[in-house]
């Protein structure tokens, strides 16, 4: 059937109706006072969501282009960083940072554990020369469904006083608190297409006084991506170049839906959420990838036995319009992912998990209750 389709995936995640007609208005100039009247709104939303009262600068990137954005802007060729690397984009990181000239020295964990603080702990302990001028940590590696403690590691850059904190909060920004300030994070990346409940083509980036201050001495090569025009135009409530309009009249919207939830409505949200899909996996015998201790709250990884993860995915797709993300790199083939993050409900967990206990019984699955599942995120979602 048209128009059923169905979004469980860590990102693009569905987006409101409400949203979807905002980007239909007709386009105005980005030059305009109307403009600048939109673009000091989504400012301040953004600074809500982020728990900050500094600079958060909008740029058309994808998370990717907003973390890159936040390496070069801070760091110089020649720089030693410490980058933490448990999933795909731990891994991706590395590679940006190689990529720019940088000297990397990587803290790995096994994909679905998270990283260790006390690593990091060392490493910075061990640098009495203070060589070491950032950490790198995706707070949600979403290719495993771990959220790591990045509090905890970020008191240990502090403590080194001198190592800044970069951070890929792509899939953990609006599913749960990352207060930018009250954990003295310096430069924070995010996409719009994962909590914010809009479409991709927005990157988000926030900046602390000490990455300014960065910044005055960085000689990486940048143009596009120099954050001090934005700052610049921003504090005049219009941009350096020619922004995606039609995504601004949809983060207006998004924010504005936000705002009215609550950021401790929300983050409840998503952990009850997290839980009811974790619940429903158990019930159905289906071992998770990552611990609960660790578990993000923007998507849980399932790693079926008996049965194909790919197989999974297929018969949801084709038979009940429901996307699940699979496997990466390594994984693929192994796991399936289901994304829980930004316009999900209580109904589209209940739809979804209905559905992979029917793919399961077709699949012939053999140690579940049909129903078992149902019940489970039925429980935690009714308490």
């Amino acid at each position: 059937m048209d128009d059923k389709f169905m979004l469980m995936i860590p990102g693009p995640t569905p987006v409101p109706e409400s949203v979807l007609l905002a980007q239909a208005k007709h386009l105005i100039g980005h030059r305009s006072g109307e403009f600048s009247e939109i673009m000091a709104e989504v400012t301040a939303g953004l600074k809500w969501l982020h728990q900050t009262k500094n600079d958060v600068l909008m740029l058309t990137a994808s998370g990717t282009g907003a973390m890159e954005a936040g390496i070069i802007n801070v760091l110089s060729v020649g720089d030693r960083v410490l980058v933490g690397s448990n999933g795909k984009f731990g891994d991706r990181w590395v590679k940006v940072c190689k990529a720019f000239g940088l000297n990397v020295d990587v803290i790995e964990a096994e994909w679905g554990k998270p990283l260790n603080p006390d690593d990091f702990k060392a490493k910075l302990e061990a640098d009495t020369d203070k060589t070491i001028k950032a950490v790198l940590v995706t707070h949600s590696e979403t290719s495993t469904g771990v959220l790591n403690d990045l509090k905890t590691i970020a008191d240990h850059a502090h403590a080194h006083g001198e190592a800044l904190v970069l951070v890929d909060a792509v899939t953990s920004l609006g599913a749960c608190s990352v207060p930018v300030d009250g954990w003295g994070l310096d430069v924070v990346a995010s996409g719009s297409q994962k909590g914010y409940m809009i479409p991709p083509g927005l990157g988000f980036v926030a900046m602390s006084d000490r990455a300014w201050q960065a910044y005055e001495t960085s000689n990486i090569p940048k143009f596009y991506f120099d954050l001090g025009p934005y700052r610049k135009s921003g504090a005049k409530n219009t941009t350096p170049f020619t922004p995606p309009v039609s995504l601004f009249f949809a983060l207006q919207v998004a924010l504005k839906m936000m705002q009215d939830e609550g950021l401790d409505n929300i983050f409840s949200r998503h952990a009850k959420l997290q839980t009811a899909t974790r619940a429903a996996m158990k019930g159905l015998n289906l071992p998770l990838f990552a611990a609960d201790e660790v578990a993000s709250p923007a998507v849980t990884a399932v790693m079926p036995q008996g049965v194909e993860a790919e197989k999974i995915r297929s018969i949801m797709r084709k038979q009940y319009d429901i996307a699940l993300a699979g496997g990466q790199d390594h994984l693929k083939g192994q796991i399936f992912r289901v994304g829980h993050l930004g316009f999900v409900g209580n109904r589209d967990i209940l739809t979804a998990v209905a559905s992979l206990e029917a793919t399961l019984a077709q699949l012939g699955a053999n140690g579940f209750t049909p129903g078992a599942g149902l019940a489970a995120a039925q429980a935690v979602l009714s308490a």
